[in-house]
C-alpha cells in the first residue's frame, strides 16, 4: 500500500485552478492601477490649484511690498519736512511752551503724625569747627 502525499485531482484541475487564481489576481491589480491612477488625477488637480493660489498669494506679496516701498518713501518725506519745520519753528515753540507753562506748588509734606515729624537739620562741620576749637598750627606749641 503507497502513501500518496499529493492532493487528489488530474494535472487539467490545478491548472484551471492557477489560472482563475491569475485571473483574479490580474483584476485586482488592474482595479488598484485604475484606482491609483484616478488617485493621480486628483492629485494632480490639486496640485494645479495649489499653484494658482501661490502664483496668486505671491502676487499679493508683491503688491504689498510695493505699496510698503511707497509708504517707507512717503514717511521719509514727511520726517525730512517735520525737521525742516522744527528746525525753521525752535525759537518759537521754545517761548511759546516758557509763556504758557504749568507751575506746580512745591510739595507739602503732611507730618501730623509722629513718624512723619520732620528732624532737624543735621550739622555737617568738621569736628573741631563744632566743638569751638581749632586744629594745632604751631607745631613748638605741644
Amino acid at each position: 500500500m503507497a502513501l500518496n502525499l499529493l492532493p487528489k485531482g488530474t494535472g487539467r484541475r490545478r491548472a484551471i485552478d492557477k489560472v482563475a487564481e491569475l485571473r483574479r489576481d490580474l483584476s485586482l491589480a488592474l482595479s488598484q492601477m485604475h484606482a491609483a491612477g484616478d488617485e493621480i488625477a486628483l492629485l494632480q488637480q490639486d496640485l494645479a490649484v495649489a499653484r494658482g493660489m501661490q502664483a496668486e498669494a505671491e502676487e499679493i506679496v508683491v503688491q504689498q511690498q510695493a505699496e510698503i516701498d511707497d509708504l517707507a518713501a512717503e514717511r521719509d518725506q514727511w520726517m525730512a519736512e517735520t525737521l525742516a519745520l522744527k528746525a525753521r519753528f525752535a525759537a518759537q515753540l521754545a517761548a511759546e511752551a516758557n509763556t504758557h507753562r504749568i507751575d506746580v506748588p512745591p510739595m507739602v509734606r503732611d507730618t501730623t503724625a509722629i513718624e512723619d515729624q520732620a528732624t532737624g537739620p543735621i550739622d555737617v562741620r568738621p569736628l573741631w569747627d563744632a566743638r569751638g576749637i581749632r586744629p594745632v598750627t604751631d607745631p613748638g606749641r605741644i
